[in-house]
């Protein structure tokens, strides 16, 4: 066994072979065999499955009947519950966010994922002399109803949406009938990627009254999250608000992920 220098306790050999086999799943976006898996990580096959088969029981991967290949399970995002890497939307977003303020007016958000919403973590709505909530930061929108979390399944990895409408396609709500219409969803989804932007027309039953679009924002190839544009619904059509704010929004979303990229 290895010994740390500084300290006094050896390493465990099978926690640290089955970190290496989770980071080897993260990087491998759409899961990986058994003998890949030890050809990547160094590890013996019988290993490997012995490790596998362990993470399956606990929950953190799941095996593909059709091909034997294992890829990590939604309950890894556990993990990080109490770890929250977000100084990029304090350093970096919200910034933009304010000048952005200045040329659309309507309000904001930045949102990323938790789980099965997105959430807002940080916002214009208190600066916007047009909000109607004051109050945003910390707020679950739902996946299916809201432009933001159309935008992220739409853009986010064939990995990542399996396991998402996994999830909600096991509960039995109607406001989750669409994670089991894979038909509808797909159209929708389609959609989104064509235009760019994802869209809400008071199709959320707790805001009927309001409509947004909303954009992807990366850094590299990841997805962190969604950049939305909210908005009275009577006050314009979403293609209106689309020929409005698309650019400017776009243009954020490209801002934030260059000064990302340039701060690494």
């Amino acid at each position: 066994m290895n010994i740390d220098r500084g300290s006094d306790y050896k390493t465990v050999r099978g926690l640290s072979r089955g970190l290496a086999l989770l980071n080897a799943l993260n990087r491998l976006d759409g899961g990986a065999s058994p003998t890949r898996l030890a050809e990547i990580t160094g590890l013996h096959r019988t290993t490997v499955r012995r490790l596998l088969e362990t993470l399956q029981d606990e929950g953190y991967v799941r095996r593909s009947e059709s091909d034997d290949s294992f890829r990590l399970a939604l309950k890894v995002r556990e993990l990080s519950e109490g770890f929250r890497d977000e100084q990029w939307i304090s350093a970096i977003a919200a910034p933009l966010l304010a000048e952005l303020l200045q040329e659309v007016v309507w309000p904001t958000d930045i949102c990323t994922l938790d789980v099965d919403a997105m959430v807002v973590r940080e916002t214009t709505h208190r600066f916007s002399r047009l909000s109607f909530h004051r109050s945003m930061i910390g707020r679950r929108l739902p996946l299916l109803q809201t432009a933001t979390g159309l935008t992220y399944l739409a853009f986010c990895s064939d990995a990542e949406r399996e396991q998402i409408l996994t999830l909600l396609a096991g509960r039995e709500d109607k406001a989750f009938h669409l994670a089991r219409n894979v038909a509808q969803l797909d159209n929708v989804l389609r959609k989104v990627r064509h235009l760019g932007y994802g869209e809400n027309f008071m199709a959320w039953n707790y805001e009927e009254k309001i409509a947004s679009i909303a954009v992807p924002v990366f850094s590299g190839q990841r997805l962190l999250g969604c950049l939305n544009l909210v908005y009275v619904a009577k006050a314009m059509s979403i293609e209106q608000a689309a020929h409005r704010y698309l650019g400017a929004l776009q243009h954020t979303a490209k801002l934030i992920q260059e000064k990302l990229e340039a701060s690494l």
